[in-house]
């Protein structure tokens, strides 16, 4: 969310963004609805002034005179009253009007309709060449008898699967892995989040009311959350922050949920696209700096690059056209790692700064070295998401003969560097 000041005094600016990001938004009934917001709260204002002279004044009169006072006092409580519904009807469109404006791009996220507009910016990694025709993750995995997509469809229905045998101890292994990857670089809080998560994180991290629809709500208005990013968000709501703490860093993991409403017909089978998953997140809270989340933004996206670059994965990297970014993300990178059997990548990491956006929703504050109170800055990327990750590995390490190699750093996890083999 941004400050009404800031758009009322940038309506052009915000203009300009929103069509770049191509969101519809309408700027011009926010500002006259806060017009009247405004107009209101001063007449509720003056008329409270009003009522505190008259309460003080009518100690003072007697008889007949104070019964006109009084008369006069009971009207005045009544325009007040009116006045109060007024605003409160008034405030629920403002404040829905509010929800709706985007954050300004930054002036370095390219033009562009979709994901297919996004521009590479780097490539790393030598593509695998095979002898063969490389097959894909299913057929790889149903025949070592690591996943079971049939009966998963049967149990989960719909994008269900179980990995079982050899496909669970190499999930497991990548959660060890990158557990132990970010532990040892240090200045991370790891952290396991819920994924049952109130209304207000959503609100606060930007997802609602705007994908509200690929989202799982229970009955008891919880919903069930597509990141850890949302809970890991609302930790320090309606905190008041110690600066000298900043950057505050959390490393959190939490199972995953969403409907891919909008994913109808894409990616229907395998481990790419799934209702239930996990994911490690790297969430991040700084001060309120555009340098500094250039800065953080850079260092979590590296994070993931390195990591990937351990398992030795070909990735490129992509800088999010304004198409392809949020209603809150000032600037987006993807990570998209190399799938053989579609000899495409794909994306597998998410890398993105908000400024003030989320946080000026769910409140976290800090003072700064003045004493001033600010909104802190926020930033996450995804540090692992299993199981399409888990999908890209079994491409890449596949052996003419069908079975997988175990990517060098996962075999002390794993126990073995051959899946697939019994001897």
């Amino acid at each position: 969310m941004l400050d009404i000041h800031f758009i009322r005094e940038n309506v052009d600016l915000i203009k300009a963004g929103a069509l770049k990001k191509h969101i519809d938004v309408d700027l011009d009934r926010l500002i006259k609805v806060d017009d009247e917001r405004k107009l209101i709260r001063q007449e509720l204002d003056a008329k409270r002034a009003e009522q505190n002279r008259n309460s003080n004044e009518i100690r003072t009169f007697k008889d007949k005179e104070r019964e006109k006072a009084i008369e006069k006092m009971q009207h005045l409580k009544a325009g007040m009253a009116e006045g109060e519904e007024r605003l409160k009807t008034v405030m629920v469109e403002w404040q829905k009007l509010m929800l709706t404006v985007p954050n300004i791009p930054d002036m370095s996220v390219p033009d562009g309709n979709s994901d297919a507009d996004n521009l590479e910016i780097k490539k790393v990694g030598m593509l695998p060449e095979f002898s063969f025709t490389p097959k894909d993750h299913v057929e790889l995995m149903t025949a070592l008898d690591i996943a079971d997509f049939e009966r998963g469809a049967k149990v989960a229905g719909f994008r269900g699967y179980f990995l079982k045998n050899d496909g669970a101890l190499l999930s497991y292994a990548l959660w060890h892995f990158i557990s132990d990857f970010f532990i040892k670089k240090g200045g991370f809080v790891p952290m396991i989040v819920p994924s049952l998560v109130r209304r207000e994180s959503f609100m606060g991290t930007g997802y609602i009311p705007q994908s509200e629809d690929d989202l799982y709500k229970t009955q008891d208005d919880y919903y069930l959350a597509g990141t850890g990013e949302v809970a890991t968000m609302g930790y320090h709501m309606n905190e008041i922050l110690d600066a000298k703490q900043f950057p505050l860093k959390y490393f959190a993991f939490s199972p995953c949920f969403r409907r891919e409403i909008g994913a109808h017909g894409k990616d229907t089978k395998g481990l790419v696209r799934m209702h239930e998953f996990f994911k490690f997140e790297q969430v991040v809270l700084c001060e309120a700096s555009h340098e500094a989340s250039v800065k953080y933004h850079e260092e979590l996206t590296a994070n993931a690059e390195e990591m990937l670059n351990i398992l030795k994965i070909p990735y490129h990297v992509v800088v999010n056209c304004g198409g392809d970014i949020g209603l809150g993300q000032v600037k987006k990178y993807d990570i998209e790692c190399w799938m053989p059997s579609e000899g495409k990548y794909r994306e597998t990491h998410s890398s993105s700064y908000f400024h003030d956006f989320q946080t000026r929703r769910l409140n976290i504050r800090y003072r700064d070295e003045n004493g001033d109170m600010k909104f802190a800055h926020s930033l996450n990327n995804t540090a692992l998401a299993t199981p399409r990750l888990l999908a890209v590995i079994i491409e890449n390490y596949q052996q003419a003969d069908g079975t997988i190699k175990v990517p060098d750093a996962l075999v002390p996890y794993v126990g073995k560097n051959i899946i697939g083999r019994t001897a």
